[in-house]
């Protein structure tokens, strides 16, 4: 109660009665108040409420201090409610019935019914907002400004625009400023990479390896692209040798495998804005075994696509789960992940791979995918 004021019930100049209602009574949070029974009058900026006994006794609350209302209900037989949260009291507060309250929000008690129309125009009062486009109070000798009424609105609306203009044409000038930046550090890494390869000046063994890792955090220097080798088969050709260059090593830390879909986030972010597409990255990883290169592309029965190191014997790692599958009797993807220390989808990978050449055999159930020993090989060749 402490957010309303003393009124002398007159309307201010513009403001009309959107909504009335008599029996009305307020409640200070949940204790009650002598405001019983009372007449409501919203209006477009505040909610008036005048004592039919009393004609001096009238007080009101600016909407611009109401934060949302909801409905209560206290039961079966009881008047309906509504209850309205409120911010804290302006600075510069008015006089009021009440200095100060705990409570932070009211109760309006509709006796004589009326709670839902009223609710309704005055939630759509407090979504339109309208006394933020008000006159506000100004020095005698300054000239009024108008900011009420369509005419207001569309100059609020004009200027939003021209601002929200300049705010975009502002960030694309960053946008020219990042992209000439980014220009000159695939310059720089050039320079680097070339001084690494040449050995030119004095260069340490300790400086190389740090420029090295400088490297490795632009990512890749020099990608593959067609504007530089076209579209046909030598683009694909040189692509698939730029992308063993820079997934051999994190693919053979990684066990061997590496997922294709992670393969994918891993080269373009690398790549930097040179992005590759999905079909490329496919049409480029298909030529690892026609160039002989260490890589290759393997999919599963399953459909789940992976790069795998030849060099790093997967052969024999596939031989190692089915040999850890016999001596388990079973495993799921992530028993055998937690067994050999490696990531979940390459252990699940390894298991697929053992039941392409037979040795495991899968059971799928609700409890998820396991893989058992292949027994039925065992009786046929007995």
């Amino acid at each position: 109660m402490d957010r309303f004021e003393w009124s002398d019930g007159k309307l201010k100049e513009g403001e009309t009665v959107i909504k009335q209602q008599g029996g009305v009574k307020i409640s200070d949070g949940p204790e009650k108040t002598n405001f019983e029974n009372g007449l409501a009058q919203l209006t477009h900026s505040r909610l008036i409420w005048r004592s039919p006994q009393n004609q001096q006794s009238i007080v009101c609350l600016h909407l611009s201090l109401v934060l949302f209302v909801e409905e209560m209900s206290d039961g079966r037989g009881k008047s309906p409610k509504l209850v309205l949260h409120l911010q804290s009291p302006r600075a510069n507060q008015p006089k009021g019935p009440v200095y100060s309250s705990q409570h932070t929000h009211i109760r309006l008690g509709f006796k004589e019914g009326g709670a839902n129309d009223f609710n309704r125009c005055l939630s759509e009062v407090l979504a339109r907002k309208v006394w933020e486009f008000a006159p506000v109070s100004r020095p005698a000798n300054q000239p009024r400004k108008i900011h009420a009424g369509i005419v207001g609105i569309e100059r609020n609306l004009e200027k939003q625009r021209k601002e929200t203009d300049q705010n975009i044409s502002k960030a694309f000038q960053d946008l020219d400023k990042l992209i000439g930046k980014a220009k000159e550090m695939v310059e720089l890494s050039k320079k680097i990479s070339t001084k690494i390869k040449d050995k030119q000046g004095e260069i340490s063994e300790d400086e190389t390896v740090k420029f090295k890792s400088y490297l490795l955090s632009l990512g890749i220097n020099d990608p593959v692209t067609h504007e530089t080798h076209g579209k046909g088969l030598k683009y694909h050709e040189e692509l698939a040798k730029q992308l063993v260059a820079v997934l051999q090593e994190p693919i053979e830390e990684n066990g061997g495998m590496m997922a294709l879909t992670d393969v994918f986030c891993r080269v373009n972010r690398a790549r930097g804005i040179e992005l590759l597409s999905p079909d490329d990255l496919l049409d480029a990883c298909k030529q690892f075994s026609r160039l002989r290169l260490p890589l290759r592309l393997r999919i599963f029965s399953s459909g789940v696509a992976v790069l795998e190191s030849i060099s790093k014997g997967e052969d024999e790692k596939v031989f190692e789960a089915a040999t850890l599958l016999e001596e388990k009797t079973s495993l799921s993807a992530d028993e055998l992940a937690q067994l050999l220390g490696i990531s979940v989808m390459l252990a699940k990978g390894r298991l697929l791979a053992a039941e392409e050449i037979g040795k495991a055999c899968r059971d799928e159930s609700v409890e998820g995918l396991r893989f058992y020993p292949n027994k039925f090989l065992e009786i046929a060749s007995t």
